[in-house]
């Protein structure tokens, strides 16, 4: 998948979802928003899936460098990380690699900043375990 970045864990949902808030912390992210898909599309559809959380992770000085070079990158963030129970009792952890978006803006000023951001996701995502 080429806009995320992954990695399936041995660890369940919970532990994941703390070691995830843990390790986006240690890399200077906050999380803004929080999204439990699986209680929402309960309440909203009453349908049932496996847990799923979206966090809206933010480190506040690199979301300034990137809206001083694109001023319309705040329909872009926060940089969503996902945490989602897999099938075989593992959890998958995603988050999207924010070199894609200097393809959606097609603006390559972008380019130092999202590659600082991608570096330290990767560092998040790479804590918690072996990337399958």
């Amino acid at each position: 998948m080429g806009y995320a970045i992954s990695t399936t864990i041995d660890q369940s949902f919970d532990e994941a979802l703390s070691a995830v808030r843990a390790a986006l912390t240690e890399q200077g992210f906050g999380v803004l928003t929080e999204i439990d898909l699986a209680a929402t599309l309960k309440k909203k559809l009453d349908v049932a899936i496996a847990p799923e959380v979206i966090l809206g992770a933010c480190n506040p000085p690199f979301a300034h460098r990137a809206l001083l070079a694109e001023p319309s990158i705040c329909v872009l963030l926060p940089c969503n990380v996902v945490v989602r129970s897999a099938d075989d009792g593992r959890t998958v952890v995603e988050a999207i690699d924010p070199a894609t978006m200097i393809g959606v803006t097609g603006n390559p000023a972008l380019a130092e900043v999202t590659g600082e951001v991608a570096a330290r996701l990767r560092t998040v995502i790479g804590s918690l375990g072996s990337t399958v």
